[in-house]
């Protein structure tokens, strides 16, 4: 069942590790934002970012240390309001909800449990949404098993699902799904694929949805493609009215490839109209802010 229990706002380290036995970690409580948060701007228009922040480590020439100041600037350049991250750890995650400012916020959990191992950590405007209530689960034969990896996976993978209300959109509520699918098995990730299609059936289907992820697999080009789509979502890729310059999403922090594949995505339910959709390429001093390039959508639920 969706987790709409209250939770303690930025929570510290010892209280976050003893908390995550009985539920996720969260820097925010579900509670309602002021009125006024919806006022002063009327556009519609949602931006969305999916973003594998490339987990922090201390090896040169790519540490966080290095990195940390292009993720800043990156963001505070685009000011998504709804981010789905992979790959964060505990510390990353909390340096950037302080870059990002007061005005966001978070959501997510270790895959291991609490603040151990990496986050699908889902950031948030709060001046532009709420939390109504969220979930998270593993992609195993027992999801609800926290920290469970049943099928041959190389890491334990995971989702992170928030049920939000649009205060610029007289309070339209919809779902945002966040996940990180697995780099060395196909098998976990055909898995994987199957068991979010089944969890997106028993959603609200009279809600729109958004899913942001590294699927690990290239759009078009394999059966896990195939089955998100074939879940009643749409590449917002495809379906955007304008696009900008297409690259391989992974570059290793090598050359950009032109034209390459995409492995990470933003999908949607066939009702959201796309705007437009991106692929950023930003890096500042020759420094890219990770390994993967962040994909980017406006949309309109």
């Amino acid at each position: 069942m969706p987790n709409t229990s209250r939770v303690t706002r930025r929570l510290g380290l010892k209280t976050a590790v003893a908390a995550a036995v009985a539920g996720p970690l969260s820097s925010t409580a579900l509670s309602a934002a002021p009125a006024s948060a919806a006022t002063g701007r009327t556009d519609r228009r949602l931006d969305v970012m999916s973003f594998n922040l490339r987990y922090a480590s201390a090896t040169e020439p790519n540490s966080w240390a290095r990195r940390r100041p292009v993720v800043r600037e990156l963001l505070r350049r685009e000011r998504p309001q709804v981010i789905g991250t992979q790959e964060g750890l505990y510390q990353q995650v909390r340096d950037i909800e302080a870059d990002l400012g007061a005005r966001y916020d978070w959501i997510g959990t270790g895959r291991a449990g609490g603040s151990r191992d990496e986050f699908m950590a889902v950031f948030y405007d709060t001046r532009r949404v709420e939390p109504v209530s969220y979930e998270h689960y593993w992609l195993s034969d027992t999801p609800d098993v926290i920290g469970s990896n049943t099928w041959g996976g190389g890491s334990i993978r995971m989702v992170t699902w928030v049920r939000f209300r649009d205060l610029r959109d007289a309070g339209r509520e919809f779902y945002f799904l966040d996940t990180h699918l697995d780099n060395a098995s196909q098998h976990a990730r055909a898995r994987a694929a199957s068991l979010i299609a089944e969890r997106i059936a028993g959603l609200d289907r009279s809600l729109p949805l958004v899913v942001t992820g590294d699927f690990n697999v290239p759009a078009h080009g394999n059966p896990v493609y195939d089955t998100m789509l074939g879940a009643g979502l749409a590449d917002t890729w495809d379906t955007a009215a304008e696009r900008s310059a297409l690259y391989a999403t992974f570059h290793g922090y090598r050359p950009l490839v032109p034209d390459g594949e995409r492995i990470d995505w933003i999908l949607a339910t066939p009702g959201v109209t796309v705007h437009r959709a991106s692929i950023n390429a930003f890096s500042s001093g020759g420094q890219f802010p990770s390994d993967h390039l962040p994909v980017q959508a406006s949309l309109t639920l």
